[in-house]
């Protein structure tokens, strides 16, 4: 396989050297960091990085906005986004802009190089901790996201599929989840495209979010 490269967005250098540190440790690329919004925009276009680790409050254009431009001209390119705010709008606004991650700066520094490795993928990543923190800020009823349902789904999932949603809320990558449920990869694929299709949702943040407030953690 071969390196992934990183490019790290922050305002904070000590933040960056610490990411830096981390993902080089484990054999990643770090090819650029950026210190502001526009920064990050204008060097995801010029390095082409396959992972973006971009904070939410920077100068200029804040991690979000930045999100939205850099995934609408570089699509190829999977962004995670790193913030201290158990936000719901900033978690929502992330995912429709097409995140591939929304992770806590407190997440176990462990986890950065495997979240990386699975947005390098395709994969979609939430932090469980972060999510749950969000969700409590809101009232039960509130959905995070206009377009999560909040009634059960028609056709109830099955034992698997609720096995497979809740290692999804676990922050679990499908290639983790296949190797956690001794299955196939393209068997947990379809495991997940019908969670999807039970939920009325269309990406694993809705589904997560679906799961916490049902008590499927």
């Amino acid at each position: 396989m071969n390196t992934i490269r990183v490019l790290i967005a922050d305002d904070h250098g000590v933040v960056r050297e610490g990411l830096q540190a981390i993902l080089e440790r484990e054999g990643f690329d770090v090819v650029g960091e950026a210190t502001t919004g526009r920064e990050a925009i204008a060097m995801a276009a010029e390095l082409q990085p396959d992972v973006v680790l971009l904070d939410i409050r920077m100068p200029d254009i804040n991690g979000l906005q930045a999100l939205a431009q850099i995934k609408a001209t570089n699509p190829r390119i999977s962004v995670i986004v790193l913030t201290t705010y158990a936000n719901p709008d900033y978690l929502a606004r992330a995912v429709n802009a097409g995140a591939a991650g929304y992770l806590s700066k407190e997440i176990d520094p462990e986890r950065i190089p495997v979240a990386v490795r699975a947005a390098a993928r395709g994969e979609h990543l939430l932090d469980r901790e972060l999510l749950r923190a969000t969700l409590a800020t809101v009232s039960s009823s509130a959905p995070v996201n206009a377009n999560g349902p909040e009634l059960p789904p028609t056709t109830p999932l099955s034992e698997r599929e609720r096995e497979v949603l809740h290692l999804i809320v676990n922050g679990l990558g499908n290639e983790a989840i296949a190797e956690t449920l001794t299955i196939s990869l393209p068997t947990v694929k379809t495991h997940v495209r019908h969670i999807f299709e039970k939920l009325g949702v269309s990406d694993r943040t809705q589904a997560a979010v679906w799961a916490v407030r049902h008590g499927i953690e």
